[in-house]
């Protein structure tokens, strides 16, 4: 039985770059993910988002498919280069405009507007000129920003999130090299960058407490909560220090904690002074992105703290284990760490090779067991006193899933790329079921 309270904030969620398109609309400048497809081998054959799903032009299309499903709310993200194009400075009308237009078809279907301030698609200008993330001046062009984004869009958005997955804005991207930029930078980039996302999520938030506006404001993190493989002492400190890494650094700042140790990483707080009371802004909740739950092991070479260890799951497309219970794990984390802050699952989805078949329908049962099972799990967690508020799938539309390119599908919406024609997955009806109350499937 999936039973939740009546107030429970049911949502689904997208970012700028991976569904709007228009990337040379509008008024729009390049961000560091349209310049990265180019650099060969970035993206899977070369592919970009330039038209993606195309919801710049279709946004109304896509509130009333969110409406006849029965969502109360929709998470997307402002383009920061559709807003600013030059980074700061004078501000874009028609970015404004487009984004006013979004929350108020939003708000004609009476479904919240929840604004993401960024979601990865940092101005090219600003990288070109500071390298982005990489640079403490990051810190107060965000600020900002965020302080154009909340004077010009804080009358109509009902939930504001600051910075999505700051894991991948970070190690992914300045350690692994993976996402744009695509610096391959080591264990200390990785860390000073994860600096620089903490102060700035800090300087938005003091900012936002400053303006008087009342909606609830907090971080999306995606952060990795590993099992160790085994009760052998060794595994459970491999787990601990992976916590550490990559969950503590983005958790802890901001909930007054301060860094963890990083002593065994050779590594030290990446603070200076005045830095931690910055980041520890007061935060209304904190958002999670939950995918699946790996197990550690201690590294027998010890080159490494941990390593991953095998594991027997079932897989998605992304080659992900399906760990329902992780979710479990995590989330009882947070609530325990954080004092009860309020907890929203700001993403959580299953990628598949979808298909629509030839009776027009997509039949996405592996994606509704996936669903159910984690639900199952949010269920038991509230009644256990957890303080979940709220579910945001991920995602409304099948889209463009950054470095995979268009090769995986995690919407329940599929989109055809060539004609940009919506149909509806069977899981999309198994939310509306939900949303309306029938959870003893």
């Amino acid at each position: 039985m999936l039973d939740f309270p009546r107030d429970f904030l049911w949502g689904s969620a997208t970012a700028s770059y991976q569904v709007e398109g228009a990337t040379h609309e509008g008024g729009r400048s390049e961000s560091i993910w349209d310049t990265f497809p180019r650099r060969v081998g970035a993206t899977y054959a070369g592919e970009n988002a330039d038209v993606s799903c195309d919801q710049y032009h279709r946004y109304k299309e896509d509130v009333k498919i969110l409406a006849d499903l029965g969502f109360k709310s929709y998470r997307f993200s402002l383009a920061w280069p559709r807003i600013l194009p030059q980074g700061e400075g004078a501000v874009n009308p028609e970015g404004i405009a487009y984004y006013r237009n979004l929350c108020a078809e939003l708000h004609k279907y009476g479904i919240q507007a929840c604004a993401t301030l960024y979601h990865w698609d940092l101005p090219q200008c600003i990288e070109d000129k500071t390298h982005g993330w990489a640079s403490r001046t990051i810190v107060d062009l965000f600020r900002n920003y965020a302080e154009l984004c909340f004077k010009e869009l804080g009358d109509c958005v009902d939930q504001w999130f600051t910075i999505n997955e700051p894991q991948c804005v970070s190690y992914v991207s300045y350690l692994a090299g993976v996402h744009a930029p695509g610096v391959k930078g080591g264990l200390e980039l990785g860390l000073k960058v994860a600096h620089h996302v903490n102060l700035a999520h800090g300087a938005a938030v003091k900012s936002y407490r400053e303006t008087g506006l009342k909606a609830p404001i907090g971080p999306v993190l995606n952060i990795s909560t590993p099992r160790p493989a085994t009760s052998k002492p060794e595994d459970v400190e491999a787990a601990e220090y992976a916590r550490r890494f990559e969950a503590e650094v983005f958790l802890y700042p901001l909930i007054g904690k301060g860094y963890p140790d990083l002593s065994f990483f050779g590594l030290k707080s990446p603070a200076e002074a005045g830095d931690l009371d910055l980041i520890a802004q007061k935060i209304d909740f904190v958002g999670i992105n939950y995918y699946f739950e790996h197990a550690v092991a201690a590294d027998p070479t010890g080159e490494r703290r941990y390593q991953t260890a095998p594991f027997w799951q079932e897989r998605t497309d992304m080659g992900w284990p399906i760990v329902p219970t992780g979710l479990g794990r995590q989330l009882s984390w947070v609530h325990e760490v954080s004092g009860g802050l309020p907890i929203y699952i700001t993403e959580n989805g299953f990628a598949r090779p979808d298909v629509v078949e030839p009776d027009g329908r997509v039949h996405d049962r592996e994606r509704i067991d996936y669903l159910q099972k984690h639900l199952k799990v949010c269920s038991d967690l509230i009644k256990k006193g957890i303080n979940l508020k709220g579910y945001f799938i991920w995602s409304l539309l099948d889209n463009f899933e950054w470095a995979q390119g268009f090769t995986k599908r995690f919407g329940i919406i599929h989109v055809d790329y060539f004609n940009q024609k919506r149909t509806p997955k069977d899981s999309a009806y198994f939310f509306r079921d939900l949303i309306a109350g029938y959870g003893d499937f």
